[in-house]
């Protein structure tokens, strides 16, 4: 494996020209700009060096030398004791709550083993501005939520953090075994009020088959991620994986990196269990005729390879009637979802409304 950038961090500081102070990164402008005076210092996005590698699974997973583990620079990682995210950021950063609930419940983290650092990363394109303008109006199309959640201004608590994924590739060899069942028709008849009637009938012609497929996995997402919830991130998913550039401080600044959780060989795990699922139904796909029973495929997979990479989101997190709530944003894209209460009494309304229906037309049959 080729040596790592230099610089992993949302912990390097990005100094502003102007004044000194840490620059950040704008998406809307492409630009880092200061957040004290306003300078805006120009950054190529293209501009960023090294390689955006897939490195192999296997050798990996035996031994990752120390040289590919560390952050190498100085940090801080604290760990939230309510909802167990890990949070790497700038030491001199203090007294702030955790990025993913919102818990003041931070205590530093001390790692067994230093990580594996990412090699590259999706910047952010999405503005900000527009991320609160669009979650506003998400919640004015939540006729269930609960009146005065839509009166709080609660967006002025996003924030953009980024998160990491594994991707993997592979290729896949599966060949398949099956009964491929074919639907045919009976003339039945049957006695019904007296009278003798005839009926068509659906019945199955099974058969066996086989057959075999190949196929390639391209950047098989897994969230390395606890802080955020996997649910929602599959919602907002794809990221544009296409467009990774390879890591450079400058995306970073002014944005706090999730450490992973979820390590390589549990990444690894899931992967192969999504890649099988996937292969089980392109196998169903080629099998003839109408219908399927008794599927039976022996997957083998080579070529495995995969990247550790961090991801843009835009975050808020918010509590309601003491339960907590997520809505996150796809820092690239702007595909977003999320989480909110449902008013107990519009349920009810609902309910109610269903039920008066339901009469009205059992009664008009009734008639």
């Amino acid at each position: 494996m080729s040596p790592e950038p230099t610089n992993l961090s949302a912990l390097d500081k990005y100094p502003c020209a102007a004044c000194g102070a840490q620059a950040q990164w704008n998406p809307a402008r492409k630009l880092l700009v200061c957040p004290f005076c306003g300078t805006a210092a120009p950054f190529d996005v293209d501009a960023a060096t090294g390689a955006i590698e897939e490195l192999e699974l296997a050798k990996a997973l035996r031994e990752v030398p120390d040289a590919e583990r560390g952050w190498l620079t100085e940090k801080r990682t604290v760990q939230c004791q309510s909802c167990q995210a890990i949070s790497v950021f700038d030491p001199e950063r203090v007294g702030q709550n955790c990025d993913f609930c919102g818990s003041p419940k931070l205590v530093d983290y001390e790692e067994i083993k230093a990580p594996i650092r990412p090699r590259s990363l999706l910047p952010f394109t999405v503005p900000e501005t527009a991320v609160r303008e669009q979650i506003r109006s998400w919640y004015a199309s939540k006729w269930l939520a609960p009146n005065r959640l839509k009166t709080r201004a609660l967006v002025d608590r996003v924030h953009g953090l980024y998160i990491p994924y594994w991707t993997f590739d592979a290729h896949v060899v599966s060949p398949w075994q099956a009964d491929a069942g074919h639907y045919y028709y009976e003339t039945e008849t049957f006695r019904q009020n007296g009278r003798m009637q005839t009926r068509q009938v659906r019945k199955v012609r099974w058969v066996p088959a086989s057959g075999e497929i190949r196929h390639f996995f391209d950047d098989e997402p897994i969230p390395g991620t606890h802080g955020v919830s996997h649910e929602l991130l599959k919602q907002i998913e794809p990221f544009p994986f296409t467009d990774l550039k390879p890591y450079d401080k400058a995306f970073v600044s002014g944005f706090v990196v999730e450490h992973y959780q979820i390590v390589l060989v549990d990444a690894a795990k899931r992967s192969e269990e999504s890649m099988t699922e996937q292969v089980r139904q392109l196998c169903a796909a080629q099998i003839p005729g109408d219908t399927y029973r008794n599927l039976n495929i022996q997957p083998t997979y080579s070529g495995q390879t995969f990247k550790h990479l961090l991801v843009p989101i835009w975050l808020l997190t918010y509590n309601f009637s003491a339960k907590a709530y997520q809505v996150v944003v796809n820092g690239a894209t702007g595909r977003m979802a999320g989480d909110y209460p449902k008013s107990f009494w519009k349920i009810l309304f609902l309910v109610v409304v269903g039920l008066i229906a339901l009469f009205l037309v059992l009664y008009a049959v009734g008639e």
